[in-house]
């Protein structure tokens, strides 16, 4: 397959590793090591087992957003993805040959999509096998297991108030199988692909990343939406939107900034064009780890209703 070829030059590279670092919390001395780490991920040295449950690929779609790079070299290429059902050219046995293979070989990063559907196994399966007999096979050899979008990592909506399927996150799973490997949790609906490939460059060169009590990498997840929102002097001075399109903030229209911990607003998406503030609806909260269980989740809710204080951040 031929790949295209987008040309990144040294000085850029390297302001990409210098952020990187910064935002790792690392000082200056420390960019050389995420440079290496970076490289080692653009090089191909870093194979990854892309494994789907109960989702509706959105994180897969998020992942083609990566930029700079083109989709076709950052898939073939700089992560070396081995398999991914959706992704994946192979078909029938060989696919499921290949996907044996790599589970044997082990030493791969697993990344999982999808919630688990531990009281319907039957509800997902891969070549007549259960998804959970697969991930009970695929974890434990596993480098490093990453849990991908909202479903993966907290439940999301296949995990929601009255699904028949049973479905838990990847971590829950993984405490309840009693298996001893740890696993990175990057929620979103979908997660931004920065979030992904920075959290496997940091792994690779620096092992897991200080993570807080939900499993989501500091890194990304420190800070609120509403901390590093654009619109936040108009909250100090009590400039709240009535009505969408109107200037100020955006809390009394079910913004859930508050409570939800994301880089969003800094980072934008689509190559750095937008983000859900910037285009004048309110954040939904999809990092939350309640996000959207609870039958009364408030995805928005009227001028003067509850607080989303109450929802876990």
């Amino acid at each position: 397959m031929m790949l295209l070829d987008l040309k990144i030059n040294r000085r850029d590279f390297l302001g990409t590793a210098a952020r990187l670092a910064a935002l790792y919390g690392m000082q200056n001395t420390a960019i050389g090591q995420v440079a290496e780490a970076l490289g080692t991920v653009t090089s191909g040295g870093a194979p990854v087992l892309w494994l789907q449950g109960q989702s509706c690929s959105g994180c897969s779609v998020s992942l083609l957003d990566t930029y700079p790079r083109s989709i076709v070299q950052f898939l073939t290429h700089d992560i070396q993805l081995k398999f991914h059902q959706t992704l994946s050219s192979a078909t029938g046995h060989v696919a499921t040959a290949s996907v044996k293979e790599i589970i044997a070989k082990g030493d791969y990063y697993l990344v999982v999509e999808g919630a688990v559907p531990v009281g319907m196994p039957a509800a997902c399966r891969f070549d007549n096998q259960f998804f959970t007999d697969q991930l009970r096979q695929a974890i434990p050899p596993a480098k490093a297991v990453i849990s991908v979008g909202s479903c993966s990592s907290y439940g999301g909506i296949p995990a929601a108030e009255g699904n028949p399927t049973g479905s838990i996150s990847l971590r829950a799973f993984i405490k309840q199988e009693k298996i001893d490997k740890p696993c990175i949790a990057i929620p979103g609906c979908p997660p931004h692909p920065d979030w992904i490939v920075g959290t496997v460059a940091h792994v690779l060169k620096f092992g897991l990343p200080a993570m807080d009590h939900d499993g989501r990498p500091l890194m990304f997840y420190r800070r609120t939406i509403h901390d590093q929102c654009p619109r936040y002097p108009d909250y100090e001075r009590k400039n709240f939107a009535k009505q969408f399109g109107d200037e100020g903030c955006l809390f009394k229209l079910g913004c859930q900034g508050p409570v939800t911990y994301a880089d969003c607003t800094i980072r934008k998406w689509n190559g750095g064009v937008n983000d859900c503030i910037a285009s004048g609806g309110c954040c939904t909260g999809c990092t939350t780890v309640d996000y959207p269980r609870p039958k009364d989740f408030p995805m928005y809710y009227e001028v003067g209703g509850h607080s989303p204080g109450s929802i876990n951040s």
